[in-house]
């Protein structure tokens, strides 16, 4: 596993950086970091050379979208970004895919003040995934979380249903990660890219870029899943049944049409469904130092009307999460991640074709993904006689290393990215 150097000043910076789309995940997250850091593990580099120029956000649009499930969306429209060259091959390009608790902007800036990329350690100018040799895009997934937010573009249950002029609702037809993935195909299409020398993402996005493997075998020549699965069983669906029921107990939910002027929407329990969220994502150690601990001027030992110290906590990151955030889009994406790889009988038969080389970026610490998914993974792609190796994050944010570690496996990426991709 490759040492992580030593570099607070950045893990502050991106605590500042990353309000926006992220903005108590990265703050709480980035910070706990730098507060528990010990040489030789933080995060990211802080080497300002290879920060990319201003990104442009644009829109796509796929007129008369079908899904998987056989519904038509009228428009269906995403934001994206890309940074670098497409070469004359459309051969070249790298396209990264986004967690639950994110949108499309993984890299650089929007504009001169904004937050940085969620993925900027990485991808930029001589970083692991150079922008001087590959033309990388990022986009936002369909009923994105973050659909409130300024720079997330996603046609989703909060948008207006043209047939009807008002927003679909749970009338929005079910999508499937395998939808993300069609999508996505449009965009690339019309782009003129032709091959994906990587596809790269953590969590969801690690689900859309096995995914991709499956659904374009031979369009994929390298794939980096980070923080990933191989299979959605039951023991991770019903974790997800479990997000989602404080979303649905709440009255002002009202089975998803509460976007009526005047009505309000379901801030508690899209605030409690994001509080069980924030708790999986981080192990144990990022938490101690809450251990024995009780809230602010108050005694849980005397008074049943007070509570420790870790509770509050968590309520201040998925406050700020549900600020931004749709409870509705939080249920179609729990119901895609549930859908993952869906239309095969196991992984053996998703991944049974194409060459593509596989780098496994798991969490020793994930207690939302625990890294034996990964190690089975691992297994069924050298029982396929695929170029795999692992290499694992063991960061004290658990799943969390997604954001905060990255820049743990930045050898492992470089050399995964120099070493020539199989014949198609």
């Amino acid at each position: 596993m490759t040492p992580r150097r030593m570099l607070p000043p950045l893990l502050l910076g991106l605590a500042a950086a990353l309000r926006g789309i992220l903005p108590a995940q990265a703050q709480s997250a980035v910070q706990g970091a730098a507060q528990n850091a010990a040489p030789g593990q933080a995060p990211a580099s802080s080497d300002p050379a290879g920060e990319l120029a201003l990104v442009e956000r644009k829109n796509f649009e796929i007129a008369g979208f079908t899904t998987r499930g056989g519904a038509t969306v009228g428009r269906m429209r995403i934001g994206y970004q890309t940074a670098g060259t497409l070469n004359a091959a459309g051969g070249n390009a790298v396209l990264i895919t986004h967690p639950f608790v994110a949108n499309g902007q993984a890299f650089g800036r929007n504009d001169a003040n904004g937050p940085l990329g969620w993925w900027d350690a990485i991808i930029g100018p001589g970083k692991p995934i150079d922008t001087n040799r590959f033309f990388v895009v990022a986009s936002d997934t369909p009923a994105n979380l973050y659909v409130r937010e300024s720079r997330t573009t996603s046609t989703g249950p909060a948008s207006v249903d043209p047939s009807t002029g008002r927003p679909y609702g749970m009338s929005f037809p079910v999508l499937s990660i395998r939808d993300f993935v069609e999508v996505q195909k449009g965009l690339l299409d019309s782009l003129g890219v032709k091959r994906l020398a990587l596809v790269a993402g953590p969590s969801m996005g690690a689900m859309q870029a096995i995914e991709w493997a499956a659904a374009y075998p031979a369009l994929v020549d390298r794939v980096m899943p980070v923080m990933p699965i191989g299979r959605m069983d039951a023991w991770l669906q019903a974790w997800m049944e479990i997000w989602e029921a404080p979303i649905r107990a709440d009255p002002n939910w009202r089975n998803g049409d509460y976007y009526v002027q005047g009505r309000e929407p379901p801030l508690r329990g899209l605030t409690d469904a994001l509080r069980i969220i924030a708790l999986q994502t981080q192990d144990r150690a990022a938490l101690s130092r809450f251990d024995g601990r009780a809230a602010e001027g108050q005694d849980p030992a005397r008074r049943m009307t007070d509570t420790v110290a870790v509770d509050p906590y968590l309520t201040e990151i998925a406050t700020g999460r549900a600020k931004l955030a749709d409870a509705n889009s939080f249920l179609y994406l729990t119901r895609a991640m549930q859908l993952f790889l869906n239309e095969y009988p196991d992984t053996r038969a998703a991944l049974s074709q194409g060459k593509a080389s596989w780098l496994l970026v798991p969490g020793e610490r994930d207690r939302l993904f625990p890294i034996e998914y990964a190690r089975e993974l691992e297994g069924v792609l050298k029982g396929l006689g695929r170029p795999v190796r692992l290499e694992a994050l063991d960061g004290p944010q658990g799943h969390g290393e997604w954001l905060t570690g990255i820049a743990g496996a930045e050898e492992a990426i470089r050399a995964f990215l120099a070493e020539a991709p199989r014949a198609p």
